[in-house]
């Protein structure tokens, strides 16, 4: 359930620096960019509702770094408590889903012990929750109060305008031209998040080459339809 010092193609090709779209985030961006070339940068904690860019800039830094990395997807792993104990020769740790283990004794205890020790040992950490840390719902006020000395950033989700102008910029970059007819139809129907998004992009330019058409509302229905995702 983690991933250290993987090749770069364990990690999702999409999920890298280039690929995200700042929006008003410019100011997180850049120090989590820092924090990535540079481990003895300030410790970040990001947060935000679901589809902001968490995870993306998470891995984008582990994917980015020159250094010894770490992921911790908290929330899907069986005992988090063992999983941040086990935590050993990493320069850069980055936990993801810290909700997850609030209420859980061991593994905030474990993380609390964590965080003291890449701290002496100079190491970077950086942190990403839906929630800051004082509304996370963690019993060890100690942890809370170590998390809040980090630099936090909320992250905003991207608007309307400004996710429609990245796809639109990256089916162009493939030779599709998206109308505003598709996206008006996809806004209206679909999941706005960003990622998910760009993965239908992904599947349209796949079955539009397949069937030599154009993206219409129509294929686009029809895509979906073959999906089980077709809405009203």
């Amino acid at each position: 359930m983690t991933a250290q010092l993987p090749l770069a193609l364990r990690w999702p090709r999409r999920q890298r620096f280039e690929y995200f779209h700042p929006g008003p985030n410019a100011a997180t961006l850049s120090a989590v960019q820092a924090l990535a070339s540079e481990t003895s940068s300030p410790w970040v904690y990001l947060h935000g509702p679901t589809g902001c860019g968490r995870t993306h800039l998470l891995m984008a830094a582990c994917q980015a770094s020159a250094s010894r990395v770490q992921y911790l997807p908290l929330a899907k792993l069986d005992d988090p408590a063992v999983a941040i104990r086990g935590v050993v020769g990493v320069d850069l740790l980055a936990l993801d889903d810290l909700g997850a283990i609030a209420g859980n004794r061991a593994a905030e205890h474990a993380l609390f012990d964590l965080y003291n020790r890449a701290c002496a040992e100079g190491r970077g950490m950086l942190f990403a929750a839906d929630a800051a840390p004082s509304e996370l719902g963690l019993e060890l006020p100690d942890l809370r109060s170590r998390l809040a000395a980090c630099t936090r950033f909320a992250l905003k989700p991207l608007g309307d305008d400004e996710r429609r102008m990245v796809l639109k910029s990256r089916a162009a970059s493939r030779g599709i031209e998206l109308e505003d007819a598709v996206l008006d139809w996809l806004f209206a129907r679909y999941a706005r998040d960003l990622g998910a998004l760009l993965d239908l992009l992904d599947r349209l330019d796949v079955a539009s080459l397949a069937a030599q058409r154009r993206i219409t509302v129509p294929f686009l229905r029809g895509v979906l339809r073959e999906a089980g995702e077709a809405g009203p």
